[in-house]
């Protein structure tokens, strides 16, 4: 059974959204929260495996509620909700820590297969989309202090600990590589590219794929076309 926190500031919203899971025979509602604050405070009591998270909220918005959940390090895994005019806000969701994002206007089996994804640790944001999300938004959002050099950043001392082969893997997956595509043009199995990429995740302390994409680009192996 699969847990979820509901986030919204709109009743309304959420009461769409209570209805659709609690039709589902494998997931509950862990709680509704209606601003960040409460999420936060939620999520570290009850614990459930899926917080879904509305971005623009009063006070604590769902980018800054997502990074605090996140940097407590509990199993707790953060879906996004965004629209298609704040693609922005989902990048700076994923650097937050969400393990991926979808939009409102999403079907409804979208969303539900997204939270199933999440509640599994995978990404929601198929690499593909997430390769144009980083592509169109990278020079466009700034960076947590606009004055530092192009010296690597901490992130790169994670790349130390890969294999040529998995540092090889880590740079397509940030170029959008499936794991299909990856086996086909490597010229791998398909089984032996997913236990490359779990080693990757594993040593690199990566959430799930989307975090090793943004790490790709953090460490200057993939660059935005």
């Amino acid at each position: 059974m699969t847990t979820v926190l509901i986030t919204d500031d709109q009743p309304l919203q959420r009461f769409g959204f209570r209805m659709l899971l609690e039709s589902q025979d494998d997931m509950t509602v862990a709680g509704e929260a209606s601003n960040g604050s409460e999420a936060v405070r939620m999520t570290a009591e009850l614990s459930p495996d899926v917080v879904l998270m509305d971005v623009r909220m009063p006070g604590l918005d769902g980018i800054e509620a997502t990074r605090r959940i996140t940097a407590a390090g509990d199993r707790t895994r953060v879906l996004i909700l965004t629209t298609f005019d704040l693609d922005e806000y989902a990048y700076a969701g994923l650097r937050a820590g969400a393990s991926g994002f979808l939009v409102k206007d999403a079907q409804p089996e979208e969303l539900l297969s997204g939270i199933r994804a999440v509640a599994t640790g995978d990404a929601v944001v198929a690499p593909s989309l997430t390769r144009r999300l980083l592509d169109a938004y990278v020079h466009h959002l700034p960076t947590e202090n606009p004055t530092d050099s192009p010296e690597p950043t901490p992130l790169d001392t994670r790349l130390t600990t890969l294999t040529d082969r998995e540092l090889e893997i880590l740079t397509v997956i940030g170029r959008g590589w499936t794991n299909t595509e990856i086996a086909e043009r490597l010229h791998l199995a398909e089984s032996t590219v997913k236990t490359h990429v779990g080693r990757i995740l594993a040593k690199t302390v990566s959430r799930d794929r989307i975090q090793a994409v943004i790490l790709a680009y953090d460490a200057g192996l993939v660059k935005p076309s």
